[in-house]
């Protein structure tokens, strides 16, 4: 689905959009002091958990609807709109009782389609912010199936939030952000609020700086980051809480980048520069068409004499050549690597193609 029928952004098209509080709500006065050590006017949602799913059982799973009372006192005193996860109908049905002014779905309950066709029902119609974090596994699919089953439910003030993947990569980063990932979902929803949630990319504090800043160099509308009176004693995601004090200096260390320029020098330069790069896609293009003339020729050479198409040898000695040949341009090896192995599955499809020509030319038994 492209272009989808979203009527706004939020409120406004305000950007950044900014949302910030603690993971969990652990207690009133845990809550209260938090959000007066924010700068709320810089603030458009407090976040809170009041239900935290967790991976195993035995640790904590939030306080539950009682923190909603909290919740209430403190807005009488601060003054803010709330935002909170749900993850079933039962949450839906308790948050919209209790004057939620955002809702998002979690990261584990956007990979069951089961579970948000419940959730897009339980909202139909519902018109406040719903925000649907990307699932666990760097899956578009799912990702878009559930802003989908949302907008077929009537609910169209939708959003994303991008919190990073779990993938058997190492790194540095409590989840990997796979960039690409939630900039392909823009692209196909372009219209659509992305957020960044630094928090649960990286996992720790230092983190949370660099990887916002990143958000905001590649258009993200906004972020979403965890902050905490006492984040040393949280009682979940400790590590990656911010004090409202630090949360406050990342704000305003913040490069935000504007998303187009008005000036007509670096327009007409921005020009240039992109019709090279078109040239240069050209020849590229030019150069991947006649490698894969070449292993259609090489496929055919390989069935007329009778050997298999996959050499492993050969593909071995590809895979260790084209990254080494990449440094001596000063390209990223891995980049490169990862690119041959695209053009491999390109290349033994092709061959397969060969082969299964022939065949089908045999006459049958």
């Amino acid at each position: 689905m492209t272009n989808p029928p979203l009527h706004r952004r939020l409120d406004s098209d305000k950007k950044p959009i900014i949302i910030a509080g603690p993971c969990s709500i652990e207690s009133q006065s845990q809550f209260l002091k938090t959000l007066k050590g924010l700068d709320l006017s810089k603030v458009d949602y407090i976040r809170g958990g009041i239900w935290k799913p967790r991976t195993r059982p035995g640790s904590f799973e939030g306080m539950g609807e009682v923190a909603f009372e909290w919740v209430k006192e403190v807005q009488k005193e601060l003054g803010f709109k709330f935002a909170t996860e749900v993850a079933s109908t039962e949450h839906v049905d308790i948050a919209l009782k209790n004057g939620a002014g955002l809702l998002w779905i979690g990261a584990r309950t956007t990979v069951n389609p089961f579970n948000v066709q419940e959730i897009a029902e339980a909202l139909r119609g519902v018109d406040l912010p719903v925000f649907v974090k990307n699932p666990i596994n760097p899956d578009l699919s799912l990702w878009k199936g559930a802003l989908e089953r949302l907008l077929k439910c009537d609910v169209k003030n939708l959003g994303a939030i991008h919190r990073g993947f779990q993938t058997f990569q190492q790194s540095k980063y409590r989840n990997t952000p796979l960039w690409q990932i939630p900039m392909e979902l823009k692209s196909e929803f372009p219209d659509l609020p992305l957020l960044c949630d630094p928090s649960h990319i990286g996992g720790k504090r230092s983190l949370i700086a660099e990887l916002s800043q990143r958000a905001m160099d590649l258009d993200f509308d906004g972020l979403m980051v965890e902050t905490h009176i006492d984040p040393d004693n949280a009682l979940s995601d400790n590590a990656q809480q911010l004090t409202p004090d630090a949360f406050g200096l990342l704000l305003d260390s913040l490069i935000f980048r504007n998303h187009t320029s008005k000036n007509e020098d670096f327009n007409n330069q921005l020009d240039i520069i992109r019709e090279q790069i078109d040239q240069a896609d050209r020849e590229i293009l030019e150069a991947i068409a006649t490698r894969l003339s070449l292993v259609e020729k090489i496929g055919t050479y390989k069935k007329d004499n009778n050997v298999a198409i996959f050499q492993i040898s050969r593909w071995k000695e590809i895979l260790h050549s084209r990254p080494e040949w990449a440094k001596s341009l000063n390209l990223d090896p891995e980049f490169i690597r990862e690119l041959y192995r695209h053009i491999h599955q390109q290349s033994v499809r092709i061959q397969t193609s060969v082969f299964n020509k022939e065949q089908d030319k045999q006459p049958n038994d």
